[in-house]
């Protein structure tokens, strides 16, 4: 298992689920469906390329739930990343995988919009690496309706990472 790989997966284990960040995730790493890796692209051509390659893959099997996209040799810089999630959506409409399948996003530089790069919230974005996280919309769709509040997870993640002391922020983004 690559480093990377092994940095994403204690990120998702200790943060997204260990904190709850993703009420949908827990079930998919239980049961093994959640597929790590490490693109090896050094170009955004060649990483498209990879995107193309997970989404072809999981429309072609039942087993993968999800594919966490790592990229640790491109888009380090966040506004490089957002660009290139507009070809990422681009792909998913010409192949006609809009509605099938969505692009959730997490970088080590996160930053929502109209938000100051230092606050908390950002947190809940942050990952190791820049990462492409591709989900099956049928399976979100699913997940939601177990959930109570949908709309509320946003919200409690704010609250669960803002209520973090100092010491489990070093500890839990120790890639910061």
């Amino acid at each position: 298992m690559s480093t990377e790989i092994e940095q994403v997966t204690r990120w998702l284990d200790e943060v997204v689920i260990g904190l709850n960040l993703c009420p949908f995730a827990k079930q998919p790493r239980r049961n093994e469906q959640v597929r790590f890796v490490s693109s090896t692209a050094d170009q955004p051509e060649a990483l498209l390329e990879d995107v193309y390659d997970e989404l072809s893959l999981i429309e072609q099997t039942e087993t993968i739930e999800t594919t966490l996209l790592i990229v640790p040799k491109l888009l380090s810089d966040f506004d490089e990343y957002n660009q290139f999630l507009d070809l990422v959506d681009q792909l998913l409409i010409k192949f006609d995988w809009d509605g099938t399948f969505q692009v959730a996003s997490f970088h080590p530089d996160y930053c929502f919009a109209d938000t100051a790069p230092d606050s908390m919230e950002n947190l809940t974005n942050r990952s190791p690496f820049p990462i492409l996280h591709i989900i099956r919309e049928a399976s979100i769709e699913k997940a939601v309706e177990n959930i109570t509040a949908p709309d509320e997870v946003y919200k409690n993640n704010i609250q669960t990472v803002s209520n973090l002391s100092q010491e489990q922020i070093k500890k839990l983004f120790y890639y910061l």
